[in-house]
């Protein structure tokens, strides 16, 4: 087992890696001093694979378990599941001296972590992510959350796990599409904040896509230490940690159009990434070179890289629904090249689309 830390002061937290280590989460809660109850938060789908593994892990290292499960899928990461998940904690008596595990993807790592942030005003809690996308990105950072209807994680609180443990040999039963939706995370980093990640992933596209454990744990260990330096600089995203948001501006507006159900968020994510390239190039932070390497990587990475057909004003609606608005105006990340980045203010928000081709 590898292991990397969130530098955060007393909020410190050690992010392990490995084939094969979910049967370590019990005695690594007990090492980071965790309370005596453990509910644990999934969904059907990694219920059905997982969750007799690590309650018998928790349970053998002398904590007693609660399970709460949730629906799968973005589309449930809303107000009535987070209501559900805090009727069963306290239903099961759940106080103070417990803690939540979160086991499953970015939706279940989300939900729970916001569950946790707030139940009680704040109860410990574990991120074990079950897909690539949370493995490099969603699980690290202390981003918890849940979507409405006007907008993706317009409700939420910044809020660290005490610990995050990678598995990588959960990652063989993740269904295809989304495990190729994760990769759109780690090329996000290689764009924008390391051109030898994104040469890596360039030479060794074939052997991520049929999931080389070597090649998976270097991206995700690369990928992991690349957000751990960024958050430890900045943990609200009061400035640096922004970048980290290249690509989801668009992205999320395509989800939020799309109703959470047409695109994944990776996949989402990898459309903005190419419109971002697009505005990038005619800011002159790039060139057209640089866009045709990042679409021809997530191409290689079988990404989309199309957006879905709706009008200027309903992406523009979208748009100034985002979060990072101020004044009717977008903090956008511009990526400089191949492995940096700028951020910008962008009041013609028409014109951002016009430049992306998208609308009437």
């Amino acid at each position: 087992m590898k292991s990397i830390t969130v530098g955060l002061g007393e909020r410190s937290y050690p992010i392990y890696f490995g084939t094969g280590i979910l049967a370590e989460i019990g005695n690594l809660c007990r090492s980071q001093g965790l309370g005596t109850t453990a509910a644990v938060v999934t969904n059907p789908t990694v219920g059905a694979l997982y969750l007799a593994r690590v309650t018998q892990a928790l349970a053998g290292a002398g904590f007693s378990v609660v399970t709460v499960e949730i629906p799968d899928g973005e589309e449930f990461k809303n107000i009535e599941t987070l209501k559900g998940i805090y009727d069963r904690l306290i239903d099961s008596g759940l106080d103070r001296g417990s803690f939540i595990v979160a086991l499953g993807g970015g939706v279940v790592g989300d939900i729970a972590g916001y569950a946790a942030a707030s139940y009680l005003r704040g109860i410990p809690f574990v991120q074990v992510p079950t897909t690539l996308l949370a493995q490099v990105d969603s699980s690290v950072g202390g981003k918890t959350g849940i979507n409405h209807e006007k907008g993706k994680n317009l409700i939420g609180a910044f809020y660290q796990p005490r610990l995050v443990l990678v598995d990588v040999a959960t990652l063989d039963t993740l269904q295809e599409r989304e495990y190729i939706s994760g990769l759109a995370e780690v090329a996000k980093y290689g764009i924008v904040l390391s051109k030898e990640l994104f040469q890596f992933l360039v030479d060794h596209a074939q052997r991520l896509l049929a999931r080389d454990k070597d090649c998976l744990i270097e991206i995700i260990e690369r990928s992991c230490a690349i957000k751990a330096s960024i958050v430890e600089k900045d943990e609200r995203e009061a400035g640096l940690r922004a970048v980290l948001n290249y690509g989801h501006t668009i992205g999320h507006a395509v989800e939020t159009l799309t109703g959470y159900t047409q695109f994944k968020h990776g996949e989402a994510v990898a459309i903005g990434m190419v419109l971002a390239a697009k505005c990038s190039q005619y800011m002159a932070y790039a060139d057209g070179d640089d866009t045709e390497k990042i679409t021809g990587l997530l191409r290689s990475l079988r990404l989309p890289v199309e957006p879905p057909r709706f009008s200027a004003a309903a992406y523009r609606e979208a748009l100034l629904r985002d979060k990072k608005v101020r004044d009717s105006g977008i903090n956008f990340v511009f990526n400089r090249g191949i492995g940096g980045y700028q951020i910008a203010r962008v009041e013609d928000i028409p014109l951002l689309l016009k430049i992306c081709g998208i609308g009437d």
